[in-house]
């Protein structure tokens, strides 16, 4: 019995459970990288939706304005505004439409797919969730300190070399081993003797001109290396999870008061234009009020975006970017 071979065989165990988890957390942060790059894809779509409604509105607006002239009821400036306002909804719509072209050729790349693959998304930014209670900080810090590949790794890496370290002092060890043999002897086959063979012998080291003792310090120092990694490792765990909190907890606040926003400026462009096409008032008011919209629709997609990033950082500070619905 060798006890050195046996500790390097559970080192060697270890070191490929280590792998094992490293491959993992290599899987966590492609489905990060993919997740995060199907959100943009998402608010590239949301974006060109967005920019599409106030195209159609600049459009109906610079209609109404016409009307009205022609109606002699209106004046020549209303329509040279709204001309102006379709214009620059126009040149929004073709920088969104862009954006959206952009995201799907990153979607395309994250995922590996060829750029003649057609790409539909199944969700919205609307259709994904944005409420639940958030986690606790103790609770989410506890989940990734236990679900993490990556810490997963490192502490595979120290039972691994700590293995390593009882076999090298297990080489001081005595062995022992045995042996066996069993024959025939003669040149004659009819005379042909049996033959046999066997005893134990145990091997004591004595001296390997201290080689021994340096790769017991050089073990000792990969063990402390490691340990102080880990050690790290947690705590960056510990920070990602506190700011990633921090994030979602900001970008649901923003998300509400993008909500809240995009309703009065619904509400007030829907009293600007009753004024305009009832000619109590030019349009003006109205493409301001549009404008106002527009930067509306604009922050409430950003902020919804921004919601869903914070989700995919909060389960990548955890672990389990795998198990988002």
């Amino acid at each position: 019995a060798d006890f050195s071979v046996l500790g390097r065989v559970r080192a060697a165990r270890a070191s490929v459970t280590a792998s094992i988890a490293e491959a993992s957390n290599a899987a966590q942060q492609a489905a990060v990288a993919a997740a995060l790059t199907y959100i943009r894809g998402l608010r590239a779509e949301a974006q060109l939706a967005a920019r599409i409604a106030d195209s159609t509105l600049a459009e109906e607006l610079l209609r109404i304005a016409r009307d009205q002239v022609t109606a002699g009821v209106g004046i020549a400036l209303d329509v040279t505004r709204a001309q102006s306002q379709l214009a620059a909804m126009r040149a929004q719509l073709i920088a969104a439409r862009n954006g959206r072209d952009r995201a799907r050729l990153d979607l395309h790349r994250a995922l590996g797919l060829p750029l003649g693959t057609s790409i539909e998304l199944a969700d919205s930014l609307v259709a994904l969730p944005t409420s639940g209670a958030l986690p606790s900080e103790q609770e989410a810090t506890d989940r990734a300190l236990h679900t993490r590949a990556d810490l997963r790794a490192a502490d595979e890496q120290i039972n691994a070399a700590d293995h390593q370290l009882s076999a090298i002092k297990a080489e001081r060890l005595p062995s022992l081993s045995a042996f066996a043999d069993q024959g025939a002897t003669g040149k004659a086959t009819e005379h042909l003797l049996s033959t046999y063979e066997w005893g134990l012998q145990v091997s004591v080291p004595m001296f390997d001109g201290f080689r021994r003792e340096g790769r017991l310090d050089e073990q000792k120092s990969a063990l402390r290396e490691l340990d102080i990694r880990r050690r790290d490792l947690a705590q960056q765990a510990a920070i990602e999870v506190r700011g990633a909190l921090l994030d979602l907890a900001s970008a649901r606040e923003q998300l509400t008061a993008s909500e809240e926003r995009l309703a009065l400026g619904e509400q007030e462009i829907a009293q600007a234009r009753d004024r305009f096409t009832a000619g109590v008032a030019g349009n003006a008011d109205v493409i301001t009020a549009s404008l106002g919209l527009n930067a509306a629709r604009t922050q409430m997609v950003d902020a919804r975006a921004a919601f869903q990033s914070a989700r995919v950082s909060l389960a990548h500070a955890q672990g389990i970017v795998t198990e988002l619905p």
